[in-house]
């Protein structure tokens, strides 16, 4: 059944192009953890295709895809899978090394109810590095199941910590891996102007983790740093109860420079770092970004009557980028927000806090996992004669041909991006999304 808000609502039943994966396909967020390796548990193809739908069919990320898989058919059904999947631990364990493996149990033994805690048990108790995550497909999306895997491995896998903290340390819970096309290249950036500004960084997920040692660190860090509208707040109280550690959730992911410099004065502030270092290496950012900036601004003033400029936002994607994007745009390039749409399903607890950012823009935000919906209310936006630019994924094609607005892909899917370490947050990737922006406008402009 997929929830809305807003003024447009669906009714229960089958979703038409759907924009994320099943609690299942959290697979990739294990394969994203630098020597980590998923077993699924689950019935045949389930994890292939959940994989490949969110590489493959999102910006061609490509990834190490080496999934063991009981793939489990009506004798398991009827008999139970818990023996077959002993045996597939067994096999794994002799030809496959990680730093750890993670157990995934999908949507049949969920519903035939398989012990897979007590397999999984028994290899933990001969120290093998394995954690269990009941990750069924009817009980959430690739966004609750990224949760549901975080806290196994903490939980089973960390455990209890009573050393002390590490002051400047700070985990990081932002971008779902694969799911966010440039989540590699945004988790870079990330990084890079956290640790300028003095900070040591476990960013857990993709190329710039250090893998598992980083997960063993978490709880010595100082704080944690929640950036996003909501994924990960949950990990963050978690984190918060179990080792006493705070946390600073900020909801919108900074692109820009403006949103990148308060962003950082933030952080720096709640982690008592020295300000002298923090304006330093912003004063370097800023200057660096104003220039390119400057040099824009040769073409957005002399080419305005040369090229259709859109005035208008259209922006449809999960939430973290719908935010950020809509944000950056309006506050540091002046378009107006017309019909913004999330799509991966929110938690209802924080819709509310969602909107009142929109609010703070001038518009609303709806709460959409349906396609025909989500065009149905693009359709019916006033632009009032303003030519707008759609922010979306390769579905969003058709109704952006119709409204002959440029169309800039930035979630799932993608299939006309191919993607690896490109950003578009912090300062270097706002101008790396004015370089795609204004150059599908001025295509789009060529070509009318």
């Amino acid at each position: 059944m997929s929830e809305t808000s807003g003024d447009f609502c669906s009714s229960p039943g089958p979703i038409e192009q759907v924009r994320y994966g099943c609690s299942l396909g959290a697979l990739a967020s294990v394969i994203a953890i630098p020597g980590a390796i998923p077993i699924t548990h689950c019935g045949p193809g389930c994890a292939t295709k959940q994989f490949h739908a969110l590489s493959g069919l999102n910006a061609y990320q490509g990834g190490e895809f080496h999934v063991p898989s009981t793939n489990i058919g009506n004798r398991e059904v009827i008999f139970g899978g818990a023996d077959r999947l002993d045996e597939l631990i067994g096999a794994t364990l002799k030809v496959m090394q990680a730093d750890l493996f993670v157990v995934q149990s999908g949507c049949i033994p969920g519903l035939v109810g398989d012990d897979v805690g007590s397999v999984v048990g028994k290899y933990r108790r001969k120290g093998v590095p394995i954690v269990f995550a009941e990750t069924s497909g009817y009980r959430g999306n690739n966004f609750t199941g990224h949760e549901t895997i975080i806290r196994a491995i903490i939980d089973q896998f960390i455990g209890a910590y009573d050393g002390p903290r590490e002051p400047g340390l700070v985990n990081v819970w932002s971008l779902l891996p694969y799911q966010n096309p440039f989540w590699r290249g945004d988790l870079g950036e990330l990084r890079r102007i956290l640790e300028g500004i003095g900070l040591r960084v476990n960013i857990l997920f993709g190329p710039s983790s250090a893998g598992l040692a980083e997960w063993r660190a978490i709880p010595a860090a100082q704080f944690n740093l929640v950036l996003s509208p909501w994924l990960g707040v949950a990990t963050a109280e978690h984190l918060q109860r179990t080792y006493g550690q705070p946390f600073l959730h900020v909801p919108a992911i900074p692109i820009g420079a403006k949103l990148t410099s308060a962003f950082l004065r933030r952080v720096a502030a709640f982690a008592d770092l020295d300000t002298q270092r923090v304006e330093a290496f912003i004063a370097a950012e800023e200057k660096e970004y104003y220039l390119y900036l400057r040099d824009f601004a040769t073409f957005y003033a002399g080419c305005a009557s040369q090229y259709q400029l859109p005035s208008h936002l259209v922006v449809v994607g999960e939430s973290a980028y719908n935010l950020a994007v809509t944000k950056f745009m309006f506050d540091q390039l002046g378009l107006e927000p017309g019909c913004q749409v999330i799509t991966e399903n929110p938690p209802e607890a924080f819709r509310e806090a969602i909107n009142a950012e929109y609010r703070k823009l001038g518009g609303e935000v709806a709460f959409e996992v349906d396609g025909h919906l989500i065009h149905k209310a693009v359709r019916e936006t006033d632009f009032a004669g303003w030519l707008p630019i759609v922010f979306g994924s390769t579905w969003e094609g058709e109704v952006a041909g119709e409204l002959r607005a440029p169309l800039v892909e930035i979630g799932y899917p993608c299939t006309d991006e191919v993607v690896l370490s490109r950003t578009y947050v912090g300062y270097r990737g706002a101008l790396a999304l004015i370089e795609r922006t204004y150059t599908t406008v001025v295509r789009a402009s060529t070509l009318a």
